[in-house]
């Protein structure tokens, strides 16, 4: 196994791993550690190069650093890639692998699911390091974190279809891109409600089940920007929310479970100019960070406490909505406001203990 650092500036640790015997190509991305361990998710997905790769991975783990600060996690932002295709390429000795590169960091960073890895796939790389949340309930883990993000990305909508005027989401016409697990957990909340769901994913078969489970109506991915609703709701891959994208869109707000849903801040700027609300991506889909830091507590895991906290995430859109209004700027920049500021008060109190 060879592992190598690679100089990456505003970003704690960077580093490469290559491993010819299981096949194991990937990165570890921790951006700060000023509030606590990096805690961040294991992606696997077909890259087309490791630059690739390596772009995807800091941008989530700068996105985990600003989320564990406005979630006060007591946590800092890390990331982690598997450069590979999750249909074909897992295998046991690919994810020990994986396992040991995450043990190379000593508990600066600490691993979970997230695109195109599961909960038994953290199992296996429990077996090669104590770093690694979201185990099944069994092993007193805090299981699959999707229904905890899936309920954070429901309220939030809540909150900025209130934000809208609306009064509850009946008959709201909410466009869902990406029919995986976190989608399908909110698709449970918004069905309840009466909600007018649209639905798409590049896996049909995924969007058929909510077609037939909760009524949705299928849209082919391409239209889905093209799409009159009320809101659109990215759960699928970032960097949706574009120069191409924002002139299709037909909605009056922004809300999904993705990450990185903006390819650039200043497209959160464009979005205000048109006068949709957005909700930023690392407040709304918390939840499960949220639920795996709550493992992370010195009392361990509590899934009450954990429910309690991401609750809190309908609150922390309307504050961050109400201070974008306030501050006339747009409302991604004033949720980089409030973590930032969050990271500068946690260096300050680091530095008051050394003295």
């Amino acid at each position: 196994m060879k592992i190598t650092e690679i100089p990456c500036p505003g970003y704690e640790k960077v580093v490469r791993c290559e491993d010819q015997k299981s096949g194991l190509r990937a990165l570890i991305s921790v951006h700060d550690s000023t509030l606590g361990p990096a805690l961040g998710g294991l992606r696997m997905w077909p890259y087309l190069s490791e630059q690739e790769a390596l772009t995807d991975v800091n941008r989530l783990s700068q996105g985990m650093t600003y989320k564990s600060a406005v979630a006060e996690t007591g946590l800092g932002g890390g990331k982690s890639v598997i450069i590979g295709n999750p249909k074909t390429d897992k295998s046991e000795p690919l994810f020990r692998a994986m396992g040991q590169f995450v043990q190379s960091l000593n508990g600066l960073y600490t691993t979970a699911e997230d695109v195109g890895t599961n909960v038994q796939d953290m199992v296996i790389v429990r077996k090669e390091t104590k770093h690694v949340t979201g185990l099944p309930r069994e092993m007193n883990s805090s299981g699959d974190p999707s229904p905890f993000t899936g309920l954070g990305v429901f309220l939030g909508i809540k909150a900025c279809v209130e934000k809208n005027g609306g009064k509850d989401l009946k008959g709201v016409r909410i466009a869902i891109q990406g029919c995986g697990n976190v989608a399908r957990y909110l698709c449970e909340h918004l069905s309840k409600t009466g909600a007018k769901l649209f639905v798409t994913d590049i896996v049909a078969e995924k969007a058929q089940m909510m077609v037939d489970k909760h009524r949705a109506q299928f849209v082919p991915a391409e239209e889905i920007y093209d799409l009159p609703c009320d809101v659109f709701a990215p759960c699928a891959l970032g960097a949706v929310i574009n120069d191409d994208t924002i002139p299709r869109l037909k909605c009056r707000i922004v809300a999904g479970g993705a990450n990185n849903v903006l390819l650039s801040e200043q497209h959160g700027d464009r979005l205000r100019e048109r006068g949709i609300i957005y909700a930023p991506d690392f407040v709304i889909n918390a939840g499960g960070i949220i639920n795996v830091s709550v493992e992370l507590e010195p009392k361990g895991y509590n899934e009450e406490r954990s429910f309690q906290k991401v609750n809190n995430i309908y609150n922390a859109v309307k504050d961050i909505l109400e201070t974008a209004d306030r501050e006339k700027i747009a409302s991604n920049r004033a949720a980089i406001l409030l973590a930032e500021r969050k990271i500068a008060e946690g260096r300050k109190r680091k530095a008051a203990k050394a003295r």
